[in-house]
């Protein structure tokens, strides 16, 4: 679901073919440059690259030859580097600014699709989750997305509850890092092995679904094969180029991206693993909700499947961290039906789902048995918006003036 927190972005057409992007948050430099000379600098990115991403992806995708200039200012109340996807919102602003600029159009799935490849160009390399969204959410319900081809599906969620999104305060710059991408090549990875163990072609299969949809199997019986086909432990590189019969520089072009180049160990089995069951968890959530009952149990139900997924992603995907592990605890002991991180992790915040009830004193709580214990903490909390609930809301839309 889309979340009420927004990124906005005001936009005056300019009669020199140049950008200029200022933001209303002062700690962030304005910026300026031509329309067609400017770096995206991959190495330590800043906010107007992200917006230099959208403008990049419209600007190729619909061929402009000569974009137009435009004056940008941005404002916004999404906490940057928060795992709350201000950096995917972010292009999708701009993209969405752009196609309008040059009085163009595109289909909602069209931009979506377009814009998860933008953030490629600054070095992220992923799946298109929070692009979609960012177009496709409707106001009062949750989506359950599905790709190639991209489909979204309305999810109503059940009464009684809401979601409180709360900051580790831990800021994580996905970008900045090869976190991100190195589990996105550890799933390629087990892909191409599990490809190579069942004799096929390694080199033609990219995800762990295209495996699974190759060998026409459930989502459990992927998992069975995980274990058989995939050993505990991690991989070296070289155990990996003798398993592919290929050299480590083969490998790099095959499978590696830039920043994960100087990766020697990967855990395959752990990280599909991961991605099988919390594929299946969606799908039991999903199924849960669709009963449309209000009662505790399917409340229950639900927040017991956020439990385990947080626990997938700190134990197999290793994607959190101990400041997130101590928020959810905090969340899940001030009464949260369930609660775990939200975005790619490795800092950022976390979701709950909380009685409706019960709200006030949940915030209370989770104030005082996560925020309170550290007065360093607790300054940084009063001093950002960290713990709010929200609820399903409208993706993104052109106001004009």
């Amino acid at each position: 679901m889309a979340i009420e927190q927004d990124i906005l972005v005001g936009v005056s057409i300019s009669d020199k073919p140049n950008l200029h992007l200022r933001n209303t948050d002062e700690s962030f430099s304005a910026f300026s440059c031509p329309v067609d000379d400017y770096t995206i600098d991959k190495s330590k990115p800043e906010w107007q690259h992200y917006f230099l991403c959208g403008f990049r992806g419209i600007v190729e995708h619909m061929k402009i030859s000569s974009p137009c200039g435009m004056k940008v200012v941005l404002d916004g109340t999404i906490p940057p580097s928060s795992g709350l996807s201000s950096s995917s919102a972010l292009v999708c602003c701009a993209a969405l600014a752009t196609l309008h600029a040059n009085k163009l159009t595109l289909s909602k799935t069209e931009l979506a699709e377009v814009c998860a490849k933008c953030e490629r160009y600054i070095g992220t390399e992923g799946g298109g989750m929070d692009q979609s969204i960012s177009f496709l959410a409707k106001a009062g319900t949750a989506k359950y997305i599905k790709f190639n081809p991209l489909r979204a599906v309305d999810v109503t969620l059940p009464d009684g509850a809401v979601f409180v999104i709360a900051s580790s305060l831990v800021e994580a710059n996905k970008a900045a890092t090869a976190h991100f991408n190195t589990r996105v090549v550890e799933c390629r990875l087990a892909t191409q092995v599990m490809a190579h163990v069942k004799l096929l072609p390694w080199r033609e299969f990219r995800t762990l679904r295209q495996l699974q949809q190759r060998l026409n199997a459930t989502l459990p019986d992927m998992v069975a094969l995980t274990v058989e086909w995939l050993h505990e432990g991690s991989y070296t590189k070289q155990e990996i180029c003798k398993l592919l019969e290929v050299t480590a520089e083969e490998l790099n072009e095959a499978s590696m991206s830039p920043n994960t180049l100087h990766v020697q160990e990967f855990k395959l089995r752990d990280r599909a693993m991961h991605v099988y069951e919390e594929a299946d968890r969606v799908h039991r959530f999903k199924e849960i909700a669709e009963t449309g009952a209000s009662t505790g149990t399917t409340l229950k139900d639900l927040g017991s499947l956020m439990i385990e997924s947080h626990a997938s992603c700190r134990e197999l995907y290793e994607c959190s961290c101990q400041a997130l592990d101590n928020l959810v605890q905090a969340c899940i002991g001030a009464g949260a039906y369930g609660s775990r991180l939200t975005g790619a992790g490795w800092g950022g915040c976390t979701v709950s789902l909380v009685p409706e009830a019960n709200l006030k004193s949940f915030l209370s709580k989770v104030q005082e048995l996560y925020y309170g214990q550290d007065l360093t903490l607790f300054a940084k909390f009063e001093a950002a918006h960290a713990l709010f609930p929200t609820k399903p809301s409208a993706g993104a839309a052109i106001y004009t003036y």
